[in-house]
């Protein structure tokens, strides 16, 4: 599958409804994110690995998670997992500033090698155990996490703004399930999207 196979087929099924997160997708060259020997498959619409036991999810799973942080340009993100930088790149189009966190540090230097191939600026890498939130550039607008917890970390919620949203997969086993949360009272009211799989997330909060 193509680029322009996999848009017609996010546009036919109408997974992605928010036409700025396709344009997202148009722009970001998913090529510049995924091994060399799966540069073929890089439009797979499923997970591919990228080698420290993580995988660059699929990309409808990408845009659809990308899709419910209802984001925008003047929003500040925190991103749990780095992976290959793919999804940095997609939160890069559609907000102000991208800090993106990740524990591996080989992935840290893949997934900054990758942000300045795709000439892309406002993403900030950083490694760090991406279950303690990263308190440094607190709060943020809307936080993204794409690894599997076994509930959301309270550090998270509490670098998250009154009103902002959060996604995670949450789950201890397969499925895991996608909640997308919204912050009210300094708690989040919880919304279950559906069934995913994810690779755990590593860490204090995640698998040792």
């Amino acid at each position: 599958m193509n680029k322009a196979t996999l848009f017609k087929k996010l546009q036919k099924n109408k997974l992605i409804k928010d036409h700025k997160v396709l344009k997202a997708f148009q722009a970001i060259s998913r090529e510049m994110f995924v091994l060399k020997d799966s540069i073929e498959q890089a439009y797979y619409d499923g997970p591919l690995r990228i080698g420290y036991e993580q995988t660059i999810s699929q990309p409808t799973t990408v845009l659809m998670m990308v899709e419910a942080l209802e984001l925008k340009k003047t929003d500040k993100v925190l991103e749990v997992g780095s992976g290959s930088g793919y999804e940095a790149a997609i939160l890069s189009q559609l907000s102000h500033q991208v800090y993106s966190v990740e524990i591996v540090p080989e992935l840290v230097v893949f997934t900054k090698k990758n942000l300045t191939k795709a000439k892309i600026k406002n993403v900030e890498v950083i490694q760090w155990d991406g279950g303690l939130g990263y308190d440094k550039q607190a709060p943020y607008d809307k936080i993204i996490v794409s690894a599997a917890c076994d509930k959301i970390p309270e550090a998270l919620i509490d670098q998250l703004v009154e009103g902002g949203i959060l996604i995670a997969p949450v789950g201890a086993t397969y499925p895991q399930q996608m909640i997308k949360g919204v912050k009210h009272n300094k708690e989040l009211e919880k919304v279950d999207m559906g069934d995913y799989a994810f690779v755990p997330l590593t860490g204090k909060f995640g698998k040792a």
